[in-house]
């Protein structure tokens, strides 16, 4: 056997192990792609915005064509509409889900609690959220989105209010004042993350129980959420 016919016989093995590998790698659903460009898109309008992210570099990083985006999503706006949404549904339901104690003490401990747990593990979506939203983005933004909080802890405290005595007419206003609170205070966390989250949710709610007048100069959690 020639040395030449050896080489050859190593070379098309090499091709054939090619062409194998090529035909191993399985193509993406198509919702797997869309997963995958809702994945890289949620992490660049995190980093850059929505106007410094462009349709060209989310195709790159899919390692797909410019049309396959526009065949998802129909272009920028739409793949960034789905980003808000889904971070925004993940946002209500853990303020929901986290709604469930009856002393209304807790349960402002649970809504602080609730808004910084979503802070620390879905930081990139909260980035997307306190951003200003596009020109085209009429719904969907920071602002209506803590109104829909809002609304959900204005039942509760007009329930209370009732329960008190006070007028259940001024519960929208507490509601939004209490929200907002927690909200702005946590941007603010987003970026320096101390003190510790429990100490920030302390703190938050020592100043909406208490008041500046009686304001406890270590205030304690009551609910069962220590960290």
């Amino acid at each position: 056997m020639s040395p030449v016919a050896s080489d050859d016989r190593g070379s098309g093995s090499t091709d054939m192990t090619k062409t194998s590998s090529r035909r191993a790698r399985r193509r993406m659903t198509g919702k797997e792609r869309r997963e995958q460009l809702l994945d890289i898109g949620r992490v660049l309008f995190s980093e850059r915005g929505f106007e410094g992210t462009s349709v060209e570099e989310i195709a790159a990083k899919a390692g797909v064509s410019k049309p396959v985006v526009y065949e998802h999503f129909g272009g920028k706006e739409g793949l960034y509409a789905v980003v808000v949404d889904r971070e925004m549904r993940q946002l209500l339901d853990m303020v929901t889900e986290g709604l469930t104690a009856g002393h209304p003490r807790e349960l402002l401990e649970q809504a602080a609690f609730a808004l910084l747990d979503y802070i620390e593990q879905h930081t990139d979506g909260f980035r997307i959220l306190v951003r200003d939203s596009p020109v085209t983005q009429t719904t969907g933004n920071f602002a209506s989105l803590i109104s829909d909080i809002a609304t959900q802890v204005e039942d509760i405290l007009g329930l209370e209010f009732k329960a008190r005595g006070f007028d259940a007419k001024l519960a929208p206003l507490y509601a939004q004042a209490l929200v907002g609170m927690v909200a702005l205070t946590g941007q603010w966390w987003l970026n320096v993350r101390k003190p510790k989250k429990a100490e920030v949710a302390a703190h938050l709610v020592n100043l909406a129980w208490h008041g500046l007048d009686g304001l406890e100069p270590r205030p304690r959690l009551i609910g069962h959420r220590k960290a």
